[in-house]
C-alpha cells in the first residue's frame, strides 16, 4: 500500500507540474464561467487537470503515511 502510494504521490506531481507548464502558455478561462463549463476552454481542460492531478498526489501522501488503513 506505501508503494502504491508513493506510485501515486510522484505520478500526481509530475502531472501537477506538466498540466500547470501547459496553462501557462493559455488565455485565462473568463470570469463567471461555470466549472462545468471549464472543458469548452483549453485552458479550463488543463486547470481541472491540475485539479485532478493534485488530488491523486493527496491520496498518494494519504495512502502513504496510513499504509495499512489505520
Amino acid at each position: 500500500m506505501r508503494n502504491t502510494g508513493l506510485v501515486l504521490l510522484a505520478g500526481g506531481l509530475l502531472a501537477f507540474f506538466y498540466c500547470a507548464s501547459r496553462l501557462s502558455g493559455l488565455e485565462p478561462v473568463p470570469d463567471g464561467v461555470a466549472v462545468g463549463d471549464y472543458v469548452r476552454y483549453d485552458a479550463g481542460k488543463w486547470e481541472l487537470g491540475r485539479y485532478a492531478a493534485a488530488i491523486v498526489a493527496l491520496i498518494g501522501i494519504l495512502m502513504s503515511f496510513f499504509p495499512k488503513g489505520r
